[in-house]
């Protein structure tokens, strides 16, 4: 497992928490409400319980999608490399949409919308979260919601080598987006003014766009040599 790539997944849960807010700030605060009667410190757990589900189905497709492409390139017989390849344009077009310079990854998102209707209705019946096993369910489900950061983020599993790798990564990247989850209740109004900022929004996409374009030559470097 790269370390180099699990901290830029880190990062880019981190730098792509502004897409977080928008895709799941209305979600945590749905949420709240449906906690009845509990405590500060209860309702912070419970939140804790939806994060540990939501992480959980991220590292399972992580780990599905890693094992897959070492499969497939194994059977076809072709270079992980072309999967390396394909990951650090995914990055620059997730670079490109945290910007608002390119819509390309809505595609991406509408993808996964059948699959989010058949799961939909199971984390409806998880309502209200009044134990922690439904907390924690709800947190499963939460974690197929389609969204283009995840999809980008899951394509660079693809190209991570082993099931453990592609894993690893997207866990790494569901850390990273820990802290814009878990202050929404408390931090929105603050955390919504930051990445409305203009600054913000280009100032972490360059740096998600530059390690993509060093992806991208990496890759190219090793086809042409």
């Amino acid at each position: 497992m790269n370390p180099a790539d699990l901290t830029a997944a880190l990062l880019i849960g981190l730098i792509g928490s502004s897409h977080c807010l928008v895709m799941c700030g209305g979600i945590v605060a749905a949420l709240q409400l449906s906690m009845p009667g509990m405590s500060g410190r209860r309702r912070f757990a419970f939140q804790l319980l939806l994060s540990l589900g939501r992480l959980t189905s991220y590292a399972f497709f992580g780990a599905l999608v890693g094992y897959f492409g070492l499969v497939a390139m194994q059977v076809s017989g072709a270079s992980m490399v072309w999967l390396r390849l394909l990951a650090g344009l995914l990055l620059v077009a997730m670079a490109l949409y945290i910007a608002r310079l390119s819509t390309v990854l809505v595609y991406l998102e509408r993808l996964g919308q059948g699959i989010w209707r058949q799961i939909q209705p199971i984390s409806s019946r998880l309502m209200p979260l009044d134990s922690p096993y439904k907390a924690f369910g709800y947190g499963l489900c939460w974690g197929w919601l389609p969204c283009g950061l995840v999809y980008s983020t899951l394509s660079w599993s693809l190209a991570s080598g082993s099931a453990g790798a592609g894993a690893g990564i997207m866990l790494a990247f569901g850390l990273g987006t820990l802290p814009a989850i878990l202050l929404t209740a408390t931090l929105a109004a603050r955390l919504n003014q930051l990445k409305q900022q203009s600054w913000f929004r280009y100032s972490t996409a360059l740096l998600l766009g530059s390690y993509g374009f060093y992806t991208v030559y990496l890759a190219l470097a090793r086809l042409v040599s």
